[in-house]
């Protein structure tokens, strides 16, 4: 009987050592000090869930090691049409944090970001900013024009309160998400400077038409006309007037080139080539824009800098016929 109790003792008393040293490992997976610790050299990223690869892209980098990011849309993908799949839920209900663009972008994901949003940190980043700083649909007064990376500054405040969200989460991380941030913003002030070289190009010409209504942002920031033959939503449909009415412009300032983009249909800007054509007007194709969504992955036009910088040599090359 006595051996029997000793046998118990020690069984009781090993499954408190393990029981105890499981919860001492559990409690360092995700937060440290960046300065070598334990929880920083074996524990898990930050797992962060982002609709759209111009949030996840940019915190992939300012959160380096520290965040493991996953993005629900890739290349080629229309957010305004876009239905969330099951694995799209689980992925957000595993994640730690979730940032998404809002403003009526993922329009079709409100509900499951409402729902999710309270039980862990949920951020809709362009509605950090403003309201003044915010553009509306000039046909529906009161819509929100979500295509806020368009603008290096106003993202650049997106991006700051996404780096503020991450920080609330692991503010043992803080000091290294605010170095690598700065040094973000850096590159983004040379973006924003090489941008400048679209004043170049003539006044009469800076009329930038492509399918849908998303560089509103980019041509009030670069003083350049936009035209876009859907309206901010790719949900609207293309009319016959649409097409005429942007071929009148066209003609009026004797532009040289109009742009597909990489998740919008093509038909209605080659609709448009064709009809200029028929009343004598030759128009060129300036090339394929990055708006809703970004290049593929590994590849420059898959960031959000190489994106900006791509779409930006695209137009200046187009509509300033190539001039340096």
């Amino acid at each position: 009987m006595k051996h029997t109790k000793k046998m118990l003792y020690f069984v009781l008393a090993s499954l408190i050592l393990i029981l105890g040293a499981c919860a001492s490992g559990g409690n360092s997976e995700t937060q440290g000090d960046g300065e070598g610790s334990e929880s920083t050299g074996e524990g898990d990223p930050i797992n962060v869930v982002a609709t759209i690869a111009q949030i996840g892209e940019p915190l992939s980098v300012i959160g380096g090691e520290y965040v493991e990011v996953e993005t629900l849309m890739g290349p080629s993908i229309d957010p305004h049409l876009y239905n969330p799949t099951q694995s799209d839920i689980s992925k957000i209900d595993g994640a730690d944090v979730v940032f998404y663009s809002g403003l009526n972008l993922e329009a079709n994901m409100i509900d499951a970001f409402e729902s999710i949003g309270e039980s862990k940190p949920v951020l809709a980043l362009g509605e950090t900013l403003a309201e003044s700083d915010i553009l509306e649909d000039e046909e529906e007064a009161g819509e929100p024009d979500p295509h806020i990376w368009f603008d290096l500054d106003l993202w650049q405040q997106a991006l700051d309160a996404a780096v503020e969200e991450l920080k609330d989460y692991a503010p043992d991380y803080a000091d290294v998400f605010e170095e690598n941030k700065q040094d973000y913003f850096t590159e983004l002030a040379a973006v924003k400077e090489d941008a400048a070289k679209l004043a170049d190009i003539p006044e009469e010409q800076r009329v930038l038409v492509t399918a849908h209504d998303a560089f509103g942002y980019f041509g009030q920031m670069h003083d350049i006309e936009v035209i876009g033959l859907q309206g901010l939503s790719t949900e609207s449909e293309v009319s016959i007037s649409d097409v005429n009415e942007t071929i009148d412009i066209i003609k009026e300032h004797q532009v040289p080139a109009i742009f597909v983009e990489s998740s919008i249909n093509p038909d209605s800007i080659e609709a448009v080539i064709a009809g200029a054509k028929d009343e004598g007007v030759d128009i060129e194709l300036g090339g394929e824009l990055y708006s809703d969504a970004m290049g593929e992955a590994g590849t420059e036009e898959g960031t959000y800098i190489g994106m900006y910088r791509y779409n930006v040599d695209t137009i200046y090359e187009a509509l300033n016929g190539g001039a340096e």
